[in-house]
């Protein structure tokens, strides 16, 4: 049965297979992004922006990704943001993502020893030059744990997408599941193909904390 499968729906599967691995790559990659941007604004920014940040962080890490997609793909014509479903799914791992991202790189930022902080502004360097010679390389390596294990998490919440119709692995999978009427087996690929994910992107992740690591002992 399994090899039937296989055969029947490889070419489907590989297509949602590369459908997931771009929403997640994307939607990882911007949501960091600004994440970062958000952390920096909070904290480098001006005091009125800290409670709207807030606000935001909190609304989003608060209320469940399903529904955060549902009114931006359903309700966003209310306001006229008119969407399809792969831009409007990268758009909703963007914004999701990101408030985690912000407040694990608050994390980071305080984890920075203020004495390094503190020479690096008696030796005459600007707050940019702090900020991306010694704080960021610092924060990294303290936040990337972290960051790696929300990418991983990041990876399971593509699923969602299917609800809206971005045709990416879980899509596939129940339109075998529906046409077959074969349930064990697609769960099963399913199933294989996440823990294969979730392996590579655990794997990456080690080596660029060992990189980073390197990297700041290189400089001590």
């Amino acid at each position: 049965m399994m090899p039937d499968l296989l055969h029947r729906y490889g070419p489907d599967l590989l297509t949602g297979f590369g459908m997931t691995l771009f929403t997640w790559a994307l939607g990882t990659l911007l949501g960091f992004a600004l994440g970062f941007a958000i952390e920096l604004l909070r904290r480098f920014g001006p005091k009125r922006l800290a409670w709207p940040i807030r606000a935001y962080v909190e609304f989003i890490r608060g209320t469940p990704f399903l529904v955060q997609l549902f009114v931006l793909y359903y309700g966003g014509p209310l306001i006229g943001l008119r969407l399809d479903a792969l831009p409007a799914g990268v758009l909703g791992l963007t914004v999701y993502g990101s408030a985690y991202f912000t407040e694990i790189l608050r994390a980071g930022f305080d984890a920075v020893p203020k004495g390094q902080i503190e020479a690096a502004r008696a030796m005459g360097f600007t707050d940019g030059v702090i900020v991306r010679r010694i704080m960021v390389p610092v924060m990294m390596v303290s936040a990337l744990p972290a960051l790696v294990n929300f990418a991983i998490i990041l990876t399971k919440e593509t699923v969602i997408l299917s609800m809206i119709t971005v045709p990416e692995i879980m899509f596939q999978t129940q339109t075998m599941m529906s046409e077959t009427f074969a349930f064990v087996e697609p769960i099963l690929i399913l199933a294989l193909f996440f823990w294969g994910f979730v392996e590579v992107i655990s794997r990456l992740g080690r080596r660029l904390e060992r990189r980073f690591t390197h990297y700041l002992l290189e400089r001590s």
